[in-house]
């Protein structure tokens, strides 16, 4: 297929730093078929670990640069975060320059990787090109409250919207059935099974004293680390001996901190930071814990089955779906008190981690990566043939 026989994708968001949906748009640009699509990323700042992960197939456009670029000095910093501000203010109020100075082509199909992509996506001169937006979220999740006007207003204007899970979109309609949707499909997150355990295999030397659960996950309130680290400082109150180590960072890392000074757990609880490959920690650890508040279908839950971690998940999103409680894993609600409850049961019932270990010996068959990439090649190609 020519060049200009192709389907022209522009995918819009905000930076590059370590997180799941990061990882979903890398996936999906990846694996879509090159001969079909011709492919450019546009980023409102060239910031974050993974803003150098690109396939090479693919197209990079950025409006500001990032952190990573900005002068060590903090007076010419401060400079550089104002005129960069400044810079995307003038390119929201004026998104036409965008298109004719940054990205200087038209594109068929534009997609918003997030809620926080939506408005520059439907804010786009070119108003020839189809729109999909991705939704992650729970609608109804108190934290997103101040964000749901916006949201609401944006929905009705795409032309497509993809939930990453069934939960999501069910919630969605439950909350408010009478707003008029556009046409909606379910596409849950691939799994790039191999990747994932041949980079297990680097050799590590940091993780901490056994036994260690392993959790992956920016450091925001809804994640739940302060449930965590709570129920952590009570275990080993009662001498129930471990460790835990958090593989992200975000805006929570200086409350956590000082709640880790509180409690007196600066050894055993553990704040790594990001790391680009997460997955021998997860190999490595004994267990992997996901306390979060709210997750719409975590991919971290799929890459930690991936390799045969017995997980402790709280019940959001569509984990119900991915672990099958007792028996794949341990299903709590969203409480301090389950979470230490959980982790005794971990710590202490030596028959019920084999027999979860057992169940999840062939759990790669339940990931069908083929289906997930002809189901959003499907939807983009249905959109591109009614194109204006």
């Amino acid at each position: 297929m020519t060049d200009s026989s192709k389907i022209k994708l522009l995918f819009r968001h905000r930076s590059m730093e370590m997180g799941g949906v990061e990882k979903v748009m890398l996936n999906v640009l990846n694996n879509l078929d090159q001969e079909k699509f011709e492919m450019t990323v546009l980023l409102n700042l060239n910031q974050g670990e993974l803003r150098n992960e690109f396939p090479s197939h693919v197209r990079k456009v950025y409006l500001t640069h990032g952190k990573e670029d900005f002068s060590k000095n903090i007076v010419f910093k401060k400079l550089q975060l104002f005129q960069r501000k400044s810079q995307l203010k003038k390119l929201r109020k004026n998104p036409e320059i965008i298109d004719k100075e940054y990205l200087k082509k038209e594109y068929d199909i534009e997609i918003a990787m997030t809620y926080n992509d939506f408005e520059s996506v439907l804010n786009s001169s070119n108003k020839k090109s189809k729109k999909i937006g991705w939704f992650h979220s729970e609608i109804n999740l108190p934290k997103l409250q101040p964000l749901v006007p916006a949201i609401l207003e944006h929905f009705p204007q795409f032309d497509h919207i993809i939930y990453c899970s069934e939960k999501i979109q069910k919630i969605m309609h439950e909350v408010y059935p009478k707003l008029q949707y556009p046409k909606e499909s379910v596409i849950i997150n691939a799994i790039p099974i191999e990747e994932i355990k041949k980079k297990a295999e680097e050799k590590i030397t940091d993780l901490p004293k056994s036994p260690v659960f392993v959790s992956v996950g920016r450091l925001h309130t809804r994640k739940g680390y302060h449930n965590l680290m709570d129920a952590h400082s009570q275990l080993l109150k009662e001498g129930f001996q471990h460790s835990i180590m958090i593989i992200g960072d975000g805006e929570e890392l200086s409350n956590l901190l000082a709640q880790q000074k509180k409690l007196g757990v600066e050894k055993t609880f553990i704040f790594a930071g990001n790391k680009m490959n997460p997955y021998p920690y997860l190999k490595n650890a004994d267990f992997f814990i996901m306390p979060s508040e709210s997750e719409a279908w975590p991919l971290v839950i799929a890459e930690a089955l991936i390799l045969q971690k017995p997980i402790i998940a709280t019940k959001v999103g569509d984990v119900e779906m991915m672990i099958d409680d007792r028996k794949t894993g341990y299903l709590i609600d969203y409480k301090t008190d389950e979470i230490y409850s959980a982790m005794k049961e971990f710590l202490t019932n030596q028959k019920l981690i084999l027999q979860i270990k057992e169940n999840i010996k062939d759990v790669e068959k339940d990931f069908d990566n083929q289906k997930i990439f002809s189901a959003i090649e499907e939807i983009i190609i249905n959109l591109a043939k009614t194109k204006i």
